[in-house]
């Protein structure tokens, strides 16, 4: 669904969707990283963890431009954290629905438990 939304949401053209989703998926594996080294190291800092996603994000803007232009990037952006509060509120409203409360993870986290 991510990668739908995404390449419909910036109109990528076949040539810039070939160049950007094997940069994306390095850019989403360096994230997922970060997320779990926050998550398992002892006396991990929320400040520190920002602040690493946000080197993240800076080099990979650069990496971008080598499959898209830069109004697309910033797009890009906009659209991931927009997917990622649709995906967490949609979540949320499922949860009321059941009426079990499952642990709701941080954004561009996946899911703990059940």
């Amino acid at each position: 669904m991510k990668t739908g939304y995404i390449t419909n949401r910036l109109r990528l053209t076949n040539e810039e969707a070939q160049k950007f989703w094997p940069i994306y998926n390095s850019y989403a594996a360096e994230l997922q990283q970060a997320y779990f080294n926050f998550r398992h190291q002892p006396n991990s800092s929320e400040i520190v963890l920002e602040e690493t996603l946000l080197n993240i994000k800076k080099k990979y803007s650069v990496e971008f431009l080598k499959a898209i232009p830069p109004p697309k990037i910033n797009e890009f952006f906009k659209a991931e954290k927009d997917f990622n509060n649709f995906v967490r509120t949609e979540m949320q409203r499922r949860q009321a629905q059941r009426g079990g409360p499952y642990p709701v993870a941080p954004q561009g986290l996946p899911p703990q438990g059940p």
